[in-house]
């Protein structure tokens, strides 16, 4: 099984010669790699990026492997490559029973490894992301996401080339708020202006009231398009 180029391994172990030789292996074999000196370092990592699969030794100075394994258990499905020296039944039972997938008695043969690492890989669902709808809708008004076209019943609504922009934009993360400065710079992405300043932000705020014109009820007393206070617009819809 050839690595995914986005699957990313984190490589938790104490031995910094053996962290080392893991890391190069696995990267010639198509992972994307990060490393952990011992279980604090892995919970900052852990606390800030995603990985698909946690490769952690057993044995490491403060907290062991399966204590940690046990606290990730219960908060994260992240499959987890118990590493050992030891092999005996009780300590293979202990790491399974805290939630590890696998456990791998050292030494052994890097090949191994990287077999039962495709192999959880394998076992483990693909993560799917979230689909938006394709329609979003907005009262009596509807949002064809895919066409970028609004509609009202059976009458189109003419959208300018900067309301179907920003409308692009707020379809895209609707319930999130998007500051006036990422539209000023998503909007000039799409348009090929350069200037990000004060006054381009003002003109998003003349555009904002033009668009909610077009399918707020009350545009002064915006239900779908909203005014996030500190926070720039949100798009709202039903």
């Amino acid at each position: 099984m050839t690595a995914q180029p986005d699957t990313h391994l984190l490589i938790v172990d104490d031995d910094e010669r053996i962290r080392s030789l893991l890391q190069k292996f696995l990267i010639r074999n198509g992972f994307w790699v990060t490393t952990a000196r011992d279980a604090g370092h892995a919970r900052r990592l852990l606390a800030g990026l995603d990985f698909d699969l946690i490769v952690m030794d057993v044995m490491m100075p403060g907290e062991d492997g399966i204590s940690l394994t046990r606290e990730l258990r219960a908060m994260m499905a992240t499959p987890i490559l118990l590493l050992t020296a030891r092999g005996e039944t009780d300590d293979r039972i202990a790491g399974l029973e805290a939630g590890a997938d696998d456990y791998l008695s050292k030494p052994f043969e890097p090949r191994e490894l990287l077999l039962r690492i495709n192999a959880i890989l394998r076992r483990t669902p693909a993560k799917v992301e979230p689909k938006l709808p394709k329609v979003l809708t907005m009262g009596e008004v509807r949002y064809d996401v895919d066409r970028g076209e609004m509609w009202r019943g059976a009458d189109l609504i003419r959208l300018t080339a900067t309301e179907a922009a920003l409308m692009r934009i707020f379809a895209a993360r609707p319930g999130e708020p998007v500051s006036r400065t990422a539209l000023v710079e998503d909007l000039n992405r799409g348009g090929g202006r350069g200037d990000t300043g004060q006054a381009q932000e003002r003109a998003v705020d003349v555009q904002i009231t033009r668009l909610r014109r077009k399918f707020e009820t009350d545009p002064k007393q915006p239900r779908y398009l909203q005014t996030v206070r500190g926070a720039g617009y949100m798009l709202a819809p039903d």
